[in-house]
């Protein structure tokens, strides 16, 4: 038998087909026909039309169907599939599953003050689950909607989220969502149930949220219309999926209390499993619930491979890895980012990047770049320890920046904890094992623990280590200087 795993990203779809030992059987892409995130109204707001994302999602699940059947294998192999995507994305659909708006994307600021509103109104909530609203949560979005649009806020039968409008249009069932995509919406992951401050103090209807459901849970069958447009065959089993950075950690390959996925992509974002669930009254840090009960705490700082982007544009990187052994650790301290504003590990909109010291030439100055991220990925690890979550010895990492092995060494030296990367960092693999943790497996851990494979490492080298941590000192008292602390 066979899982299929559906992500659903902001530039377009992914399809994977795997067996229950995670190899992947088939496996495609997609782009939007409008791929990018398109301001409207004003700057900061970024809508996305969903029909855009089915008709991707549609040419993916027609492609592996017919690669499975080329393959031998047909339709009905697969026991379950299950869907990932953007967290904090919200639209507003009708009875019949219509959108009635373009979605509102999950990084759209414009719920500004609504976000207050948000953080006023729940404040209990918020002290229960240890986090703050922010502008791009999907609450605030669903007030802005009340406010601004009332006549869509009416005719709105459910706030769903991007994963579940896939979902819908794969089974006709409208009404259910994930505790990974609720948390952003307001949900009581403690508690399991909507809080009552969003009807009685907000003016949402809870008749208008969806139904909340662990993720790995069934919670439809692909229809017959759902069969028709993808070539999957009616009756397949859907289950309740995740939000893509829950799916990214899953394919990390963490697994167990005190594991941590750091994926590098534009930006950093870390995320572990803890017993404990973890509260930040700086608001750095949010909470997923685990469906084994543990809690996977997390943050996303902006620094990130997007230095390396801007500041070496048009360089060979491979050339000035090859040069990083040799050259780390450097004398310079490097805080490494390139636009204004950080949130992880602490929160300044007006904090910006700096270089103490001169580089010896461009080579000196890459290797210190790739320093400062292993330092703020080391003060992040950190705070968490700090806030009760436990930190074991291995990092999972995915994302552009995992693929420098150099980079990897520099970071497993300054964190002194061994730094791996899977042989396949996908999110529709991570979201495949969600499709498996009920069907193929018993729970959520043994499916990621036989499916996710390991790739190459980067173990502490002593020496070093020893070097770093003094270089991390100063890093430290360096960042305090700024007002960074």
């Amino acid at each position: 038998m066979y899982v299929l795993g559906l992500d659903v990203g902001t530039q377009g779809a992914r399809a994977l087909v795997c067996d229950a030992q995670g190899k992947v059987m088939a496996q495609a892409s997609e782009p939007f026909a409008i791929p990018d995130v398109v301001e409207l109204i004003s700057p900061g707001c970024a809508e996305q039309h969903p029909s855009d994302w089915w008709a991707a999602s549609v040419v993916c699940l027609q492609k592996v169907v017919a690669d499975l059947k080329w393959k031998g294998i047909p339709a009905e192999a697969i026991a379950a599939l299950s869907v990932d995507s953007t967290s904090g994305t919200i639209i507003p659909i009708d009875a019949d599953g219509i959108a009635l708006r373009p979605a509102i994307m999950y990084n759209d600021t414009r719920a500004v003050a609504e976000a207050d509103e948000c953080n006023t109104a729940g404040q209990a909530l918020c002290d229960k689950l240890g986090y703050k609203f922010a502008s791009s949560f999907s609450l605030p979005k669903i007030l802005w909607i009340k406010k601004h649009e009332p006549a869509i806020f009416e005719q709105t039968a459910c706030f769903t989220h991007a994963a579940d409008y896939i979902v819908s249009r794969l089974t006709g069932t409208v009404r259910f969502s994930d505790t990974s995509n609720a948390l952003k919406t307001g949900y009581d992951l403690v508690d399991r149930q909507w809080p009552d401050f969003i009807s009685a103090d907000l003016g949402i209807s809870k008749d208008q949220l969806p139904q909340i459901v662990s993720p790995g849970l069934t919670i439809g069958t692909v229809n017959i219309n759902g069969a028709q447009e993808t070539g999957l065959k009616a009756g397949t089993p859907v289950v309740a999926g995740v939000t893509d950075g829950t799916a990214g950690f899953l394919a990390s390959g963490a697994v167990k209390v005190g594991d941590w996925s750091s994926t590098i992509g534009t930006t950093m974002v870390l995320r572990g499993v803890s017993t404990n669930l973890v509260k930040d009254p700086e608001g750095r840090v949010y909470c997923h619930a685990h469906p084994q009960g543990h809690w996977l705490p997390g943050g996303a700082s902006n620094v990130g491979a997007e230095c390396l982007a801007k500041l070496f544009h048009g360089k060979d990187l491979d050339e000035l890895n090859a040069y990083v052994p040799s050259y780390s650790p450097t004398s310079l301290t490097v805080y490494p980012l390139v636009r204004r504003g950080e949130r992880f590990p602490f929160v300044n909109p007006n904090a910006e990047g700096f270089i103490v010291g001169q580089p010896r030439d461009s080579r000196d100055l890459y290797a210190a770049y790739l320093e400062g991220v292993g330092y703020v990925e080391r003060w992040c690890l950190e705070i968490m320890a700090d806030l009760g979550a436990e930190v074991g010895d291995t990092v999972f990492t995915s994302g552009g920046g995992s693929k420098s092995l150099e980079w990897m060494q520099v970071r497993a030296n300054i964190m002194n904890r061994r730094v791996v990367r899977p042989e396949n960092p996908e999110c529709a693999l991570g979201t495949a094992a969600v499709a498996a943790s009920r069907t193929l497996y018993s729970d959520l851990e043994s499916a990621v623990r036989e499916m996710i494979r390991p790739g190459e490492s980067a173990e502490p080298e002593p020496a070093k280590v020893k070097i770093f941590a003094d270089h991390y000192r100063i890093f430290r008292e360096d960042c305090a200087a700024h007002g960074y602390k």
